[in-house]
């Protein structure tokens, strides 16, 4: 048996904060004793160190806070190379800058160095767990699959499903995008940490034939998700509506075939409106709120009381590259400054909660992730306080867990996740 424990201040949730104040357990001495890549224990440093067996190596770290690891609930693999590209909203945006990028993912050498970058950056960033899109190449998949799985990381990705209304080179067909989903399904799926989501780029690109497709897939493999995107920019919806004139809205487009259900993750849905709302609670469907990219191309901003009030199960995400940084710190504090245009205030604990056990919630793995209860995996962070001066002089003035939580979401980067732990085994450590 492995047996490590760690001496830090230790921070995280078993429920939204919001709905159950008590949920939030913080220790400003406590200990995490990790056992064969599972956590053993976690709490307070004087109830849990007189259980520690005698032998166990107990690490001390003075000024940093042990949390569990991030988990992104949308994200783009092939568009690191386009993060921080100016001009345009979404339409434009896909137009001028990613569909050039991912048409350069046919070539498998560069989808390997790819999926590389994308994992170090998300280990850097403190995101142990993440549900990405590939492009439409099989290819693509398979390296970020492979890549993940040698890592030992958890990671739920597809091909991307997209039969019209794109360029040369990034258009599949009903029968090869068939065929190369179920083939990355057996593939792959429950390898390692490793699951698979059904990923149709969204109504715009794929046709009905295809959507019908993608419905029947995820009908067949009960353990598959469905990643899309929904709502997320006023010039796509238009274009949906051009396209499908028969349904009511975007969202019934997706339920006509069968794609809105308990196991969909639906990427935006900045402009649902109430009853597309209550539709996807009534469903069990999550919504991935991506406030740095809706703020970048212009898209609008996401209500999360709107989604909270209706009782949709929302989570967190960067989708980089439309999105900003790798960081879900960095999100926390841009979906406060959403909720602020919005005239809603975000709880520090609950946009937490957002980073982490609601995106493994959304993502069906948070009986594996998403805290640090007894039992479950050690994805876990080491958190500098101290990572830069002015980081060092606001943490050591903040007096409760969400204040300490809201100058990290506000200052902290990179810089502050010292480590990254996967199951136990260090993955990252800050240069």
């Amino acid at each position: 048996m492995s047996r490590r424990a760690y001496r830090a201040a230790l921070l995280h949730v078993l429920d939204d904060p919001v709905r159950a104040p008590e949920a939030a357990a913080f220790h400003p001495d406590g200990l995490l004793v990790v056992e064969d890549g599972h956590v053993a224990a976690f709490g307070a440093f004087d109830e849990v160190a007189p259980r520690l067996p005698e032998e166990t190596p107990v690490e001390t770290l003075p000024g940093r806070l042990i949390t569990p690891g991030f988990v992104d609930a949308h994200v783009h693999y092939p568009q690191v190379d386009v993060i921080a590209a100016w001009g345009g909203q979404l339409l434009d945006w896909l137009t001028t800058h990613v569909f050039p990028a991912e048409q350069a993912f046919g070539d498998r050498a560069h989808a390997d160095e790819v999926a590389q970058v994308f994992l170090d950056r998300l280990l850097a960033h403190g995101t142990t767990s993440a549900l990405a899109f590939c492009t439409v190449h099989k290819a693509s998949a398979e390296a970020l699959f492979e890549a993940a799985l040698a890592r030992n990381m958890r990671l739920i990705a597809g091909k991307v499903l997209m039969d019209r209304n794109a360029p040369d080179g990034l258009r599949d067909t009903v029968e090869t995008g068939r065929a190369d989903t179920e083939a990355l399904i057996r593939a792959w799926r429950g390898r390692g940490r490793l699951g698979y989501a059904v990923t149709p780029r969204f109504a715009v690109t794929s046709s009905d034939a295809q959507l019908a497709m993608a419905g029947e897939i995820l009908a067949a493999h009960p353990d598959v998700l469905l990643h899309t995107h929904l709502a997320e920019n006023p010039a796509e919806i238009h274009e949906v509506a051009r396209r499908f004139p028969h349904d009511r809205d975007y969202l019934a487009v997706y339920e006509r075939h069968g794609l809105v259900g308990p196991r969909s993750i639906f990427a935006h849905c900045v402009h649902c409106n109430e009853d597309a709302m209550r539709r996807l609670a009534n469903a069990g469907a999550a919504a991935a709120f991506c406030p740095s990219s809706n703020l970048l191309l212009g898209s609008g901003l996401f209500s999360l009381a709107q989604a909270w009030r209706c009782g949709v199960l929302t989570a967190l995400a960067t989708d980089v590259g439309g999105g900003g940084s790798f960081s879900l710190l960095s999100m926390m504090g841009e979906a406060y400054k959403v909720g602020q245009l919005r005239g809603d205030m975000l709880d520090p604990l609950h946009a937490f909660y957002l980073a982490t056990l609601a995106g493994a919630r959304a993502l069906h793995i948070d009986d594996k992730v998403g805290n640090l209860a007894p039992g479950k995996e050690a994805d876990f962070l080491v958190i500098d306080l101290s990572a830069t001066p002015l980081l060092a002089r606001r943490t050591a003035q903040a007096g409760t867990p969400a204040e300490l939580l809201f100058v990290l979401a506000l200052l902290a980067d990179d810089r502050a996740i010292e480590r990254t732990y996967l199951m136990g085994e260090l993955a990252h450590a800050r240069a």
